[in-house]
């Protein structure tokens, strides 16, 4: 955009702009909480058993759920570390 816009004008947005924006946020989620509802399903009914053998079943089952909880308790610091790095040194070289 070579000729600057004047910040007073609101910006138009079409009925399928918006659309496609809510579309494509619902799939991203989605994606993102099937790929957590697998791992809870997993985790409730195979890792258990394969990976924390213990003598007590329920044992087993909470350290895989505690593995779990790991998972939603280091996102927003991941976010809060990457995305301050993201902004210092860029996105490219964060995620490279």
């Amino acid at each position: 955009m070579s000729t600057p816009r004047n910040p007073s004008t609101p910006v138009v947005v079409t009925e399928t702009e918006a659309r496609k924006v809510a579309f494509a946020a619902f799939v991203g989620t989605a994606l993102e909480w099937y790929d957590y509802f697998l791992y809870g399903t997993a985790a409730a009914v195979v890792f258990n058993a394969l990976y924390f053998v213990t003598d007590d079943p329920l044992v087993s089952t909470l350290a895989a759920f505690a593995s779990f909880a790991v998972g939603f308790l280091a996102r927003p610091v991941g976010a809060m570390l990457f995305g301050h790095l993201g902004d210092r040194i860029g996105r490219r070289k964060t995620l490279i």
